[in-house]
């Protein structure tokens, strides 16, 4: 048990993925991401299993066989792909009755910042650019993602392994997140902020 351990790490973390979020231009789920993680369901779980080096939802399932932090998290947070899981209306019998549905946009971009963050906060000191992809590719879940999101998290991840942050965020603002204005602003303003030094 450790009160102020997981207390730290959930405040680093959204730290984390505002600052993400924010230089993708969805200023309000950087705001907003993971508050449910405070709510007594997920934050004393996080308190009970807290290790510092991997999600405490882990240790609980591996105890409990599931993790009622983790299923309370999931069904709150829109930039997890398990909460895009639906029943298909077109099957009648019980196999294959579950359906992974596509990401919309701003989500997938926000899973993006919040798997950058948690390699960078569970792997301090030892965080490298390839970390998301690793894990991404060895995940046991991705079954139950939707095709489509499943491709552009990994081009995404991909892109972060070989040419770093700054590419990989200019390439959401303007091609997974087109159209939207809080990823113009930010663009716009890079562009500004680039021409004006380059003047000096």
């Amino acid at each position: 048990m450790d009160f102020l351990g997981h207390l730290r790490t959930v405040n680093e973390h959204r730290r984390e993925v505002k600052k993400g979020c924010f230089r993708l231009g969805l200023f309000y789920q950087g705001l907003t991401h993971d508050l449910s993680k405070y709510s007594p369901t997920e934050f004393w779980v996080g308190v009970k299993y807290f290790q510092g080096f991997r999600s405490p939802n882990n240790a609980e399932r591996e105890k409990k066989g599931y993790s009622e932090a983790w299923l309370h998290h999931k069904g709150r947070n829109k930039h997890h792909y398990e909460y895009w899981v639906d029943y298909n209306s077109r099957i009648t019998d019980r196999e294959g009755a579950m359906i992974p549905v596509e990401m919309p946009p701003r989500y997938l971009a926000e899973m993006y910042a919040d798997r950058v963050a948690a390699s960078k906060i569970y792997n301090k000191g030892k965080y490298d650019q390839t970390l998301p992809l690793k894990y991404f590719l060895m995940g046991s879940g991705r079954n139950l993602i939707n095709e489509d999101t499943s491709r552009d998290l990994e081009i995404m991840l991909r892109m972060l392994a070989e040419k770093g942050e700054k590419v990989t965020e200019q390439y959401i603002r303007t091609q997974i997140l087109k159209g939207m204005i809080g990823p113009w602003i930010v663009e716009k303003k890079r562009e500004r902020d680039k021409k004006y030094y380059e003047k000096i």
